[in-house]
């Protein structure tokens, strides 16, 4: 009768064991702290309006401090969303994808 009744004490500790697993995934997976990264593919090129990044970046970039990095910087956004915003600085809502695109620490990446 003893091993009987050890096996029922071992069973519910092994439910209640993976019960706690279970809980302890569920929240680690639905953590209110962590920010949700949005994220959408750059749009398809358009044969028709192919853009030249390195003139679009130079002129971007030729009053930054430091134009390398900042020429860099925006030929990989502009590689990826095959658009630079006119002017040296802002005009981000002419091209949205350039705008969302951000570093892991979540600054914009695109100057």
């Amino acid at each position: 009768m003893a091993a009987v009744s050890s096996g029922r004490v071992r069973v519910p500790c092994a439910l209640l064991l993976l019960l706690l697993l279970l809980v302890l995934g569920v929240a680690a997976a639905v953590d209110p702290n962590h920010e949700q990264v949005l994220w959408s593919p750059a749009p398809a090129p358009s044969p028709m309006n192919p853009i030249d990044c390195g003139s679009a970046c130079a002129a971007r970039c030729s009053v930054s401090s430091r134009p390398n990095l900042c020429k860099r910087a925006c030929g990989t956004c502009c590689a990826r969303c095959h658009c630079v915003p006119p002017g040296t600085y802002g005009n981000h809502h002419v091209c949205p994808c350039y705008a969302a695109i951000t570093t892991r620490g979540g600054r914009p990446k695109c100057p």
